[in-house]
């Protein structure tokens, strides 16, 4: 019974009551740009962090043409890249978001190989930029705003695994055991603060058609737009989920 109401009869979360404002890191294109769209959709303002200005500039203006009637703020953006998250950056963006409301954060900024190889034939800098962009930056953007949220005993974290951390993955060694770094941190987080008032979830998709899978479209292949659709209704809960979807689910998007 407690499966088939997870699943089938449980309600979706009123993500504004969390807070005024979500966060969305890799916020221009793909998965994060889709959850940007979709949260500011349900009533949330938005912070994009991505390293691009004019990408960011791009989807902060189409939000607030869409949905800036609807009574969310003017969309904030913060340029960082996060392959070099080092103290000076996330200090910068620390204080970008002192003192702000922040109810949703999803962790949402990856990098996996450019193409599989043996783990030795990584150059160091990749092997660096692994770390940063997987794990992290999942670590430090949660470490910003936990706390504020315990405080405020409400808020929800969502942090992007991949279905590689659940498979032996040679030839991506270092990308599959990272994303198992974010799926069992998360789990342990929400454990840790859930009777706090904050829910910590780990989502792992499959193949997306993204940018960064470098995946077409097809039957068992979602648009990034298809997967948040999805996605949402897990929103505010915590554990580990796979949203499943497929090409149906573009038919059905609001």
């Amino acid at each position: 019974m407690g499966t088939f109401y997870r699943y089938q009869l449980r309600p979706s979360v009123k993500l504004t009551k969390f807070g005024k404002y979500a966060i969305v890191t890799g916020a221009t294109d793909g998965i994060g740009k889709a959850y940007a769209l979709a949260l500011a959709k349900r009533g949330m303002s938005l912070i994009l962090i991505s390293r691009t200005e004019s990408k960011l500039q791009a989807v902060a203006e189409e939000i607030d043409t869409k949905y800036g009637s609807k009574g969310i703020e003017k969309t904030k953006y913060i340029v960082c890249d996060y392959s070099n998250f080092d103290e000076k950056t996330r200090a910068r963006v620390a204080k970008e978001l002192l003192g702000l409301d922040i109810g949703v954060l999803i962790n949402n900024v990856g990098q996996s190989y450019r193409y599989p190889r043996f783990f030795h034939e990584l150059p160091n800098d990749e092997v660096g930029t692994l770390i940063e962009m997987n794990i992290n930056s999942t670590v430090w953007m949660t470490n910003m705003v936990i706390a504020g949220m315990a405080e405020r005993k409400r808020g929800t974290i969502i942090n992007l695994s991949s279905g590689s951390a659940d498979f032996t993955m040679p030839l991506l060694a270092e990308y599959g055991a990272a994303k198992m770094f974010v799926e069992r941190f998360s789990l342990s987080l929400d454990a840790e603060y859930k009777s706090r008032g904050v829910r910590v979830q780990c989502q792992v998709p499959f193949y997306v058609a993204t940018k960064l899978a470098k995946l077409r479209k097809s039957l068992t292949v979602p648009t990034a737009e298809a997967y948040v659709w999805m996605s949402m209704r897990w929103l505010g809960y915590g554990g580990v989920v796979q949203p499943v979807c497929c090409l149906f689910c573009d038919a059905f998007i609001l």
